[in-house]
């Protein structure tokens, strides 16, 4: 396959998936679509690093907008030095994008932070955050999901579905980002195909 047919597609999917995780990470700052939750400090500490926003997103986004660039370049493979800039920035967005599946991730595994019943009074913490000699996680237990978190409504869920979805995009930009390293390699060594 052409070298600049692949940088296009790999552009086109990745700025699709940016478009996705920034999407997600906004969602995430604002439970129930209220804002006075993140005023007030109540979103759950890895949605607040905004990796979706800036690691899956804008950093991809330049990214592929470098893609699209050198894909337009005469003849088959671009030139050298815009292969190298290709390979430069693929290797900038894999760590960019490997670091918010893995903030996506941790959020999910970690649980949300929500208001939830004490043993004297309602507090905000995180109280589904897996601990030693305690249950195995909310996730393999669905019933914790209703019944633990009092406010925001249904933040179990919203958390559960966002970060899951922003972990899969995030992690399918890793994906094409080390396929176009492999695929700018080819066009570096290969140079201009006339």
């Amino acid at each position: 396959m052409c070298v600049s047919r692949c940088l296009r597609r790999v552009a086109v999917s990745l700025v699709a998936l940016a478009i996705i995780c920034m999407l997600c990470n906004i969602l995430l700052l604002v439970p129930e679509l209220k804002i006075h939750f993140l005023l007030e400090g109540h979103v759950t500490r890895e949605a607040t690093w905004v990796t979706g926003l800036w690691g899956s997103g804008l950093v991809v986004l330049v990214g592929a907008q470098t893609f699209m660039q050198s894909s337009r370049t005469r003849g088959c493979c671009a030139s050298r030095r815009q292969m190298l800039c290709v390979v430069v920035y693929s290797c900038v967005c894999l760590l960019a994008t490997g670091f918010c599946s893995l903030v996506s991730f941790t959020g999910l595994s970690q649980g949300p932070l929500c208001l939830y019943n004490t043993t004297s009074t309602p507090a905000w913490g995180v109280p589904l955050q897996p601990q030693p000699n305690r249950h195995a996680g909310y996730l393999y237990n669905r019933t914790l999901w209703y019944g633990v978190c009092l406010e925001p409504r249904g933040v179990v869920q919203w958390n559960v579905v966002l970060f899951s979805v922003m972990g899969g995009a995030s992690g399918l930009q890793m994906v094409l980002c080390g396929a176009n390293i492999l695929n700018s390699v080819v066009g570096l060594i290969l140079g201009q195909g006339n």
